[in-house]
């Protein structure tokens, strides 16, 4: 595939809004993690959760939108000069050329938790939700979409992602096919899920959650740290405007559909989308210098994922899961690790896996516990959801 230019990218995680704080807290080594405060009845495990949210509500103009999700996503739109850089674009191409593609899992579904638990019974005895969350809005998988394309002002095509934990890694090659196929000129990519009772005690109900901060391919691990975040990027099609540093290179998609939450024992799903993103990239896997692997401390998927890592790539790969700094942000998680691998493509910051230190035997040598600091070409990004919709993306410096 033609690269596609990445004008913008930025990410909101636990660690801070804006990718200046993500930076400094992975070369700090400092994790976002925290013991759960989420919720009237919290878990007892550890969360990554973005401060001020509560007190932040969206812009009055898009008050039938406002939920928590939607409220990152607006906290998130407003970094890293976001917002003057896609007035740039749509100055170039016009706001109809420009699509909005983005990911989530559960998108404001916590808006619907609430009006259930507060439902008011009127004079006719019918049950219904509370004056203040009638908003039908913010009631479908599409809010989150159809915010960002108000709060924005793109006209482009319009479409909300949802494939689970890979639903905003897979918006990178949606926009790359649309852009290829001269539908748009450019796409704001992105994704946002935030915490909710759905994702908190339906993960702790299939035995996923740990009572302690996750600990990524560490033999010590026991189940992951949910987490929220939002993050964007600015995809344009090659040769418009000035060069940009940073580019998709490559995307694979699988669909192993092995199991409604478990990935394929061999694999195979993730082999797949990683041999395929390489293809398209046209590059060898040890051209890779960097890989943020989905990792999230299950022992399963850990295993799974690096034995098809190991199976791809040689051992001088450096690979690592940064979900020991964020949490797992289900639905962002693939836009935020998108971010991290672009950071390590500026900066030369390769990370490592916080809070993991015990050498899983089934893990082979590309996994790395401690940070790394050398310059690299190209890096990838690994994205897997339930049901076997895997991701995996290339990204490289620009000549």
């Amino acid at each position: 595939m033609a690269p596609v230019a990445i004008r913008a990218y930025t990410a909101t995680t636990a660690l801070g809004a804006g990718l200046a704080a993500q930076r400094q807290a992975l070369r700090d080594r400092r994790s976002g993690l925290r013991r759960n405060d989420f919720g009237s009845d919290p878990l007892e495990c550890w969360i990554g959760r973005v401060d001020g949210l509560e007190t932040a509500p969206v812009p009055a103009a898009l008050s039938a939108y406002d939920c928590r999700n939607n409220r990152l996503a607006w906290l998130a739109l407003q970094q890293d000069g976001l917002p003057a850089l896609l007035a740039e674009a749509i100055a170039r191409h016009g706001a109809e050329r420009i699509a909005v593609v983005i990911g989530t899992s559960t998108s404001s579904i916590g808006a619907t938790e609430e009006a259930y638990t507060r439902l008011e019974v009127d004079a006719e005895g019918v049950s219904r939700f509370p004056a203040d969350l009638q908003r039908a809005r913010i009631h479908s998988p599409h809010s989150l979409g159809e915010f960002v394309q108000q709060a924005t002002g793109l006209r482009g095509p319009c479409v909300t992602v949802a494939t689970a934990c890979s639903s905003s890694a897979k918006v990178f090659a949606q926009a790359a096919r649309w852009i290829s196929a001269g539908i748009v000129d450019a796409a704001l990519v992105g994704g946002v899920d935030t915490l909710c009772g759905s994702v908190l005690f339906g993960f702790n109900a299939l035995q996923l959650v740990a009572p302690d901060p996750c600990q990524p391919f560490d033999a010590r691990r026991s189940g992951l740290s949910l987490g929220e975040a939002g993050g964007f990027a600015l995809l344009e099609r090659p040769g418009a405007g000035q060069g940009a540093t940073l580019q998709l290179c490559g995307y694979g998609e699988s669909s192993d559909a092995h199991h409604m939450s478990a990935p394929h024992p061999q694999g195979l799903g993730a082999r797949l989308a990683m041999a395929d993103a390489l293809h398209r990239a046209g590059i060898d896997a040890a051209d890779v210098g960097y890989l943020n692997l989905h990792g999230t401390s299950t022992p399963a998927n850990d295993s799974i994922e690096a034995r098809a890592v190991d199976a791809l790539f040689p051992d001088t790969l450096h690979a690592s899961s940064t979900k020991g700094w964020t949490g797992h942000t289900l639905g962002a998680a693939g836009i935020v690790e998108s971010a991290i691998a672009l950071l390590a493509l500026s900066d030369g910051l390769l990370p490592g896996t916080l809070n993991s230190e015990v050498h899983d035997d089934a893990c082979g040598a590309q996994i790395r516990f401690d940070n790394a600091h050398t310059p690299i070409r190209y890096a990838m990004n690994n994205s897997f959801g339930f049901g076997g919709n895997n991701c995996s993306l290339v990204f490289g410096r620009a000549d």
